[in-house]
């Protein structure tokens, strides 16, 4: 495709979300376009450390990223799945892995047999069936590969990382790719008098940056987005009542674990990232459970290093913008909503919000308000589905006698869930919506996990008699077991492959 002019992009706001875009529209645009990027050094980021999930790898192999090399730039470490605890009961753990959860039989997935199982006493705990959750819970990793004919799962994996040290290394990319950065705090925004789009941003200092698509990264506030086009906002505090977190890193310790932590606590929950050079934390909570002063000095003596920096407050509301895109500003990121992140998706909708801005990139500069609006109802869909997820979390508690988790039980839920569960309760059977992110063996661990076991199952899994089921189940777990085994320890992967020079235990 030729372009009689150069198509200028204008991406507000720096940070993971507006560095992935930089980088992202770097690799793939031709030269035809220009792309700046206006940041200041004024404005904080969120970025407290992030934990993601397997999409990551895909994203930073695209962009042509060392993994090595990467994660020794990020302090990163290796991230095979979530351990939540509390979450079924207070003193209950289970692991969402990655990956597969045992193998199926013909056309039956893996979940009937093994309730089947658990019927007959012949069933292990269902992580057990789980070469991701097996390996987290032995504290091992090294990258799998697998043969076409193999009959073991693959190992997916993603990463934690520090996600400031992640945006300085795409920003280098960027600017080496062409992408031109510009340094300041946005005074005002100039509109075009008929149609509305944005023109310009202005600075403090009086310059004008002139665009013909704006990319919105400005964080919570939705500079362009909301204060700028009023794109409106959809709340979900009902579902999600968590509305603030407060975080702080401390000194690292000892195993170096290969997945997060979420640790229910009596008004949220609580997360843990290891990294190479210290260890994330975090308290989400609900204000109307819990004062911001009592959350921080729950979270600092919850802590199992030395704390390392001034806990900071982040304050949000859980949702997300009735229009991604509006006029001719995409927002990304958190400019575009919400979800908490309980299970990592944050940076995953970056993702995909940079995707579909490459798939409906403007021709000839002319936004067709057919693919806008495509845009806005793919990106609505996708984070409902996400919503759904998180919230099960919620709404499937054990913790009895506690104001917020009682109230999250008790919910009125989205029909697209509750329909779920319902489902699942009476049948075992989860459909997969579509392309949604969350597949069949998260939403069986995470309702297994916390005690949504299905009255019935799949009649075909009623085929094998008892000791090819007990054969079956055994010599999975075995295998899984066995492969695991083989794997080093995680940290000791991460010290011989990519070590950064300033990584160091408590």
């Amino acid at each position: 495709m030729s372009h009689a002019a150069p198509r200028r992009i204008v991406i507000v706001g720096g940070g993971s979300s507006g560095w992935m875009t930089a980088a992202a529209l770097a690799r793939f645009l031709d030269p035809s376009w220009s792309v700046t990027l206006v940041e200041s050094d004024a404005i904080g980021t969120i970025g407290v450390g992030e934990a993601t999930i397997p999409m990551i790898r895909n994203f930073n192999q695209a962009l042509g990223l060392n993994e090595a090399e990467f994660l020794r730039r990020t302090q990163g470490t290796v991230k095979l799945g979530i351990q939540f605890d509390g979450w079924g009961a207070p003193d209950q753990h289970y692991i969402h892995g990655f990956g597969l959860v045992g193998r199926g039989l013909g056309l039956i997935p893996f979940q009937h047999f093994w309730l089947r199982g658990r019927q007959l006493g012949l069933a292990r705990p269902l992580g057990e069936y789980c070469l991701n959750v097996v390996a987290a819970e032995a504290n091992r990793f090294a990258p799998v590969e697998r043969g076409a004919d193999s009959q073991l799962p693959p190992l997916p994996y993603a990463y934690h990382f520090d996600a400031s040290l992640y945006a300085a290394q795409l920003r280098t990319l960027a600017e080496r790719g062409g992408v031109a950065r510009r340094e300041g705090l946005i005074r005002s925004v100039n509109r075009d008098g008929e149609n509305g789009d944005v023109t310009a941003v202005v600075l403090e200092n009086g310059e004008e940056i002139t665009g013909d698509l704006f990319i919105d990264c400005s964080g919570f506030r939705g500079l362009l987005i909301e204060e700028t086009l009023q794109a409106g906002f959809e709340d979900w505090s009902h579902w999600l009542p968590c509305d603030r977190a407060v975080a702080a890193p401390c000194a690292g310790t000892r195993p170096l674990l290969p997945y997060t932590r979420s640790i229910a606590k009596r008004a949220g929950w609580r997360w843990r990232i290891p990294l190479q050079h210290r260890t994330g934390n975090g308290y989400v909570f609900s204000s109307a459970h819990i004062s911001e002063d009592e959350a921080t000095a729950a979270l600092v003596a919850d802590l199992d290093g030395e704390l390392l920096a001034d806990p900071r407050v982040i304050r949000f509301t859980a949702g997300r913008r009735r229009k991604a895109w509006s006029h001719n500003v995409v927002s990304v990121g958190l400019a575009s909503g919400f979800i908490e992140p309980l299970e990592s998706t944050s940076l995953h909708l970056v993702q995909t919000a940079i995707s579909r801005l490459l798939d409906f990139l403007p021709v000839d500069g002319r936004i067709d308000p057919a693919s806008r609006d495509d845009f806005n109802q793919r990106a609505a869909w996708e984070m409902e589905r996400i919503r759904d997820f998180i919230v099960l979390h919620y709404h499937a508690n054990g913790r009895h006698g506690e104001p917020l988790w009682d109230a999250v039980r008790s919910m009125a839920l989205p029909d697209s869930l509750a329909d779920r569960i319902t489902m699942f309760r009476a049948s075992g059977r989860v459909l997969r919506d579509g392309d949604e992110l969350f597949d069949v063996p998260g939403w069986v661990q995470v309702m297994i996990g916390q005690e949504i076991v299905p009255q019935a199952w799949h009649p075909l899994a009623d085929q094998p008699d008892e000791a090819q089921l007990a054969g079956f189940l055994a010599a999975l777990h075995g295998a899984l077991a066995q492969d695991a085994a083989r794997l080093p320890e995680h940290g000791a992967f991460i010290a011989q492959n990519c070590a950064a020079e300033t990584a160091h235990a408590a």
